[in-house]
């Protein structure tokens, strides 16, 4: 798509055409997932958020399909290691769950030794090493996870990539 700027044509470094994109499905309202529900619709993407993990709708009431990304705000909430295991075996695209270094560590090496199926596409820690602590910088970190794993690309910065 081109531009005219001073009677230049110029390439234009966005696009303005409908992209299709995966839902974000995520567990637990909190912050952080408000946070990523704000940045993942500036961003295109329809937003899910489950207040209450209360038993309230599983993962498979929400129809996952290829594209969708399913984000667990929150590890401790009782739902979580259902819908952690949902996530993994659904057709979803991106699976990702909050939780330290340490915690993702005993995470992983439990589910390979239930032999989950779909850990490849797990993603814990959720999102990119940016530094951020605040609610807003963790959830800008995990929709730019989504984003370049929408795009098949790794993330980092735009200096030096080609």
């Amino acid at each position: 798509m081109t531009q005219t700027h001073h009677g230049v044509d110029r390439e234009q470094p966005w696009r303005d055409d409908e992209v299709m994109r995966g839902r974000v499905l995520v567990l637990t309202d909190n912050p952080i997932a408000r946070a990523i529900e704000t940045i993942a619709t500036a961003v295109g993407h329809q937003v899910v958020v489950v207040p209450e993990d209360d038993g309230g709708p599983s993962l498979a009431s929400l129809s996952v399909r290829a594209g969708d990304a399913v984000v667990l705000c929150d590890h401790d909430a009782p739902d979580a290691p259902a819908w952690l295991r949902d996530a993994l075996a659904s057709e979803a695209s991106y699976v990702a769950m909050m939780a330290s270094r340490r915690r993702a560590e005993g995470l992983l090496a439990d589910l390979e030794a239930e032999h989950v199926p779909g850990l490849a596409k797990l993603h814990v820690p959720a999102g990119h090493d940016l530094g951020g602590k605040g609610p807003g910088e963790i959830a800008l970190s995990v929709v730019a996870e989504i984003v370049a794993e929408a795009h098949g690309r790794p993330g980092g910065p735009m200096r030096g990539a080609r």
